[in-house]
């Protein structure tokens, strides 16, 4: 689906977000520099600084699209989407990528630098499945990606059964 938030980027810009992504989901965050983003698009890295005035803006816009695609999966799973429903499509969304995920959620966001409302617009089908109770979305945003990283990362133990896992805490959140 096309996203409705408009695409602030030139097209050049677009270009360098695109070649961006593409070392970021096939080499990792530790390759995602100005350098081989520059490599990738057959440049020399200071022409990107035309464009974007540092990596911390490139991450933004990297970052933005996740956003509005996360928006897109939490779409998909219907209008009457549960936590349930939404937890699935957010562990998909980061199961199908992690670089990007972690990207987003690893460290320090930059809310001053993301095209202005990505964020609520991923947040708010997760507000109104928890029945528009900011704590419990957080609480449940919070229970998600804890266990999203810890599978990311390999954290659980040999033979968990991380399906129990996060079936039981699920239930604690649809249990009322």
């Amino acid at each position: 689906m096309a996203s409705s938030v408009p695409d602030r980027l030139t097209p050049r810009a677009r270009e360098i977000v695109t070649a961006a992504r593409e070392v970021l989901e096939s080499e990792g965050l530790a390759a995602l520099t100005m350098r081989n983003v520059a490599a990738r698009l057959g440049i020399r890295a200071p022409s990107l600084y035309k464009h974007f005035p540092d990596k911390d803006a490139l991450e933004a816009a990297i970052i933005s699209d996740g956003f509005i695609e996360m928006a897109a999966e939490f779409e998909a799973a219907g209008a009457a989407a549960t936590l349930v429903d939404l937890a699935a499509a957010y562990r998909a969304f980061a199961r199908a990528h992690p670089h990007l995920y972690r990207l987003m959620t690893d460290q320090e966001l930059r809310r001053d630098l993301l095209v202005p409302g990505v964020e609520d617009g991923a947040a708010l089908p997760v507000y109104l499945a928890a029945g528009e109770d900011a704590d419990r979305a957080r609480a449940a945003w919070a229970f998600a990606h804890g266990m999203t990283m810890l599978e990311l990362t390999g954290r659980f133990p040999p033979g968990a059964d991380v399906e129990a896992a996060w079936d039981a805490g699920l239930r604690a959140f649809t249990a009322r």
